[in-house]
């Protein structure tokens, strides 16, 4: 197995350190704070019992991964004979541009050098580095030790053959890995999520809907079949003659509803008024930590239930 190094060690990044080491990967943690590797140790040990109990550590022990796992203090040193660097700093290009020519004059030239950034494109903090062509951006659905979707997007100079060397070695760790084409801002999943938050924000500012009667449509509707099946898979399977079949039925519904849509509401504006004060009735903000625990019990029970079904239940 490799060696791979993690620079920034914050939510994150702790969470790359358990999908890498859980897959028998050794992982350097570094961060400019010098006590952020080490809370992310307690975390990561915090956590590896429920997902062993869960069977998602790829067969593996608690204590063998977190054995995986060491925090180093020094650049240099948590870049040594790596072959990958997953870089997790601050969303800023200013903080990218700072972080990643010392990456790329530190870590072994073969190695490829990657950004969790959810909405820099790789060009705007890569142009100027000389190992240009080695590096690019893999963003996660937070934690990627339960959600395994991961994408991967190339800056217009990065080598096709980096590509596909941090594909495969995401398939090798678990994850589900999208290789974009060419980078465009908010890459897929971004523009995905927000296509549905931005209609969600309009529901609830226009009158139509609570927030509470949104959450219902997704969490007790649409999710349930996009939690196994895509937009494209979903279609395909609800017209008698397929995606088609579909289209020549639907598309004059989603015609009539586009030009609705194309109106945005500030989602920081009147609105925010009526959302945050239903949720906070429904969560209070001090409950705000263990409900984020609870989020990632049930996500570690679907992911379970998701392994097994695939065994189960046959194509």
């Amino acid at each position: 197995m490799s060696k791979t190094a993690i620079i920034g060690s914050g939510f994150i990044g702790r969470a790359w350190a358990i999908t890498f080491a859980r897959a028998g990967h050794d992982v350097a943690l570094w961060d400019n704070d010098s006590q952020a590797p080490r809370r992310a140790i307690d975390f990561i040990a915090g956590v590896l019992p429920d997902l062993k109990a869960n069977d998602l550590l790829m067969g593996r022990e608690p204590d063998d991964v977190l054995a995986s796992i060491r925090v180093e203090d020094d650049l240099e040193a948590a870049l040594a004979g790596v072959s990958h660097v997953q870089e997790n700093t601050p969303e800023t290009v200013a903080m990218k541009k700072e972080i990643f020519p010392r990456l790329d004059a530190a870590a072994p030239a073969d190695a490829s050098i990657a950004s969790s950034s959810s909405a820099i494109l790789p060009s705007h903090f890569t142009e100027e580095l000389e190992g240009r062509a080695r590096c690019l951006v893999v963003h996660p659905i937070n934690p990627p030790y339960l959600i395994p979707a991961a994408e991967v997007v190339p800056a217009p100079w990065t080598a096709p053959e980096v590509v596909e060397r941090v594909r495969d070695f995401l398939v090798s760790c678990g994850q589900a890995p999208i290789v974009m084409k060419r980078e465009l801002d908010g890459f897929i999943m971004n523009r995905m999520q927000g296509a549905l938050l931005e209609e969600a924000f309009r529901l609830v500012a226009d009158g139509y809907a609570t927030i509470e009667d949104v959450d219902i449509g997704i969490r007790d509707g649409l999710a349930l079949r996009w939690s196994f099946m895509g937009p494209f898979e979903t279609i395909d399977l609800n017209a008698p003659g397929g995606i088609r079949d579909y289209a020549i039925r639907y598309q004059g519904i989603y015609e009539n509803l586009f030009p609705q849509m194309q109106r945005r509401v500030d989602w920081a504006g009147p609105v925010m008024d009526v959302i945050e004060r239903d949720r906070r009735a429904k969560l209070p903000e001090k409950d705000l930590v263990r409900h984020q625990a609870w989020r990632d019990r049930r996500l570690m029970a679907l992911a379970a239930h998701k392994r097994r079904a695939a065994k189960d239940i046959s194509e």
